[in-house]
């Protein structure tokens, strides 16, 4: 099938080289010369694992072109999906829609033939039908049809996600629309990959639900993690022992200085202010909310408690500044909240992040930045580890003894054994775990 993705961010680079994989003719469109010039000659503007090779693989095969021009990509297309950024406007909640709304009113200019017009963006529950609004009133004639196509890709684990998902979410009450939605995911029925068909307005509302109940496994396990600290139990112990119960299941029950990302912070106030605008107030995400907000300012003063109270003229050196390992995004990441109120009581930053230092640069211009871990370590008078990258799990703790200046480690996401780094000679700081 012939599909053009419109937007070349996250969401719709990695739809757009996927559905290139499954052996679709996909045209990836952008407003921005520069993305397209850097996707045009081989290079990926975002970090995630295997994009690269599959992007060029299917350029290659050609089954997928790049173009800041909308009217070829949408005249020749079965399936127009729009995946532009729907970012919080002034963080009160309010999804900022105005990409959404210019590049449906833009579509609707070229459209030709029978056309599938795919929100996969992120949106509120109502958009689709304005939309769909917007597209009727620019072409009467038109013969479209507006479908809710939900994304529930994780940063880092993106392509495995598409290509073997837990299920496809498709919100239409039109069987045209739907018949076209199978032809586009039939590569997946091999897997038996459920594909749930609902109302439009369903599906916008899944995508909200699902995030926000991600949201509060965290939230809950991290306060569990508190009172864990508080009576002397071992909160990964408290993990494991609820995990196992198949009612909950072991995912997203990991204590850890909270979420961060693009999707949790802003889906779960995007969601608590429909709900408030629909008079049916959701209390449990409002505390998640305010829950997660509030830890990560705490881990700030966790560090501070950790080096004696005051960081005034110390150096702390930070592993991780992206929000999750595998990413470069630093959207929402807890690292920032951390890093701020050290810098505001007079510490030293010290960091390293495989991939995200580029990004932190704009975000944090006053801290150094170093070229690996040992030399983030060097000098330092504690370290704090923020994301859990693979290549922090296996520091040699020796050497980090021999360039520390004192040996302290706080260990925001638990990836050492506390009996181990005591061992060592470090003073340890966990989440959730005795002393």
């Amino acid at each position: 099938m012939r599909v053009a993705m419109i937007g070349t961010g996250y969401v719709g680079l990695v739809s757009g080289v996927c559905f290139a994989d499954f052996g679709h003719d996909v045209v990836c469109v952008d407003k921005d010369p520069d993305k397209i010039n850097v996707l045009n000659n081989g290079g990926v503007p975002i970090y995630e694992p295997g994009l690269a090779d599959l992007l060029n693989k299917n350029v290659q095969a050609g089954h997928l072109t790049f173009t800041t021009h909308m009217q070829d990509a949408v005249k020749n297309a079965d399936a127009v999906f729009i995946a532009v950024g729907t970012p919080s406007r002034r963080g009160d909640g309010h999804a900022d829609l105005s990409y959404v709304y210019a590049a449906a009113k833009e579509i609707a200019g070229y459209l030709d033939g029978y056309t599938v017009i795919v929100t996969k963006s992120t949106v509120p529950v109502g958009t689709g039908d304005e939309v769909e609004t917007i597209v009727r009133k620019a072409r009467p004639e038109g013969d479209f049809d507006v479908v809710s196509n939900p994304e529930f890709l994780r940063e880092g684990a993106a392509i495995e996600d598409f290509k073997r998902p837990d299920r496809v979410v498709v919100g239409t009450d039109s069987e045209r629309a739907r018949s076209v939605m199978r032809s586009l995911y039939r590569p997946l029925f091999i897997n038996e990959t459920p594909i749930v068909f609902t109302s439009r307005r369903t599906s916008e509302l899944i995508k909200y639900a699902g995030n926000a109940f991600l949201a509060t496994k965290i939230t809950f396990i991290n306060e569990m993690a508190d009172l864990c600290e508080k009576v002397g139990a071992n909160v990964q112990e408290v993990s494991r022992g609820i995990g196992l119960d198949g009612r909950i299941g072991s995912k997203f029950l990991h204590a850890g200085p909270g979420y961060g990302g693009s999707c949790f912070p802003k889906d779960t106030l995007a969601v608590v202010r429909t709900a408030r605008e629909a008079g049916a107030p959701l209390k449990i995400i409002e505390a998640v909310v305010s829950v997660n907000e509030a830890r990560k300012a705490k881990m700030a003063d966790k560090v501070i408690k950790a080096v004696g109270g005051d960081v005034e003229a110390k150096t702390i050196a930070v592993l991780g500044l992206a929000f999750k390992p595998n990413t470069d995004d630093i959207r929402e990441s807890p690292a920032i909240d951390i890093i701020k109120p050290l810098l505001g009581g007079g510490a030293n930053i010290r960091a390293y992040d495989p991939e995200a230092m580029a990004e932190a640069k704009h975000v944090l211009p006053e801290i150094t930045y170093c070229k690996n871990a040992y030399d983030c370590i060097d000098g330092a008078d504690a370290i704090v580890i923020v994301t859990e990258w693979n290549q922090f799990r296996a520091l040699d703790f020796a050497r980090v003894k021999s360039l520390l200046k004192n040996p302290v480690l706080i260990d925001l996401r638990n990836i050492y054994n506390p009996d181990t780094m005591r061992k060592h000679g470090f003073t340890y700081i966990s989440i959730g775990r005795p002393k």
